[in-house]
């Protein structure tokens, strides 16, 4: 079950079409992943601190090394500290949010922000208090990884400013 959440997180289990099995050509053809068709997932308890829905976009392959996601957090939700090998971009698309550079004071993200999180820097993100918060996260792969899970954001860190 936790591989099953972990490929949804990353987008990277429900965009199998069949041409890129054989791996992408200067002649691939254009096409499309329905809205609809990839399965939203609950975001695994191993890797935040309250409820979080992911939504697949798209999934990292030979043409583009960068998986796409709808990251959902409800108030008060946030992610593990955590960090990118190939680095990642939040684009917040709705509602108010908070992130942490690790050593650094936490920020307030609001619709229209986008964080640049630079490869292998501890960081955490999240809803704020009372809000929910939307980011389409762009996340780089190195290896087939793209995300190094550490501890737990402590409530005493979320609450601090």
């Amino acid at each position: 079950m936790k591989s099953i959440l972990k490929a949804a997180f990353y987008a990277s289990a429900f965009h199998a079409v069949a041409s890129s099995a054989a791996g992408s050509t200067a002649n691939e053809a254009q096409h499309i992943i329905r809205a609809g068709t990839q399965a939203s997932a609950a975001g695994p308890e191993a890797w935040f601190t309250g409820r979080v829905r992911v939504d697949p976009v798209w999934s990292a392959d030979a043409n583009i090394n960068a998986s796409g996601a709808l990251v959902t957090f409800e108030p008060g939700a946030r992610s593990a500290w955590h960090s990118h090998p190939a680095g990642q971009r939040l684009h917040v698309v709705s509602g108010v949010g908070l992130v942490q550079e690790w050593g650094k004071p936490v920020q307030e993200i609001r619709a229209g922000d986008v964080v640049n999180c630079p490869p292998n820097v501890k960081h955490w993100h999240g809803a704020a208090p009372n809000t929910a918060m939307t980011h389409l996260a762009v996340t780089g792969t190195v290896d087939g990884k793209n995300a190094t899970w550490m501890e737990k954001v402590s409530d005493q860190e979320y609450t601090a400013r």
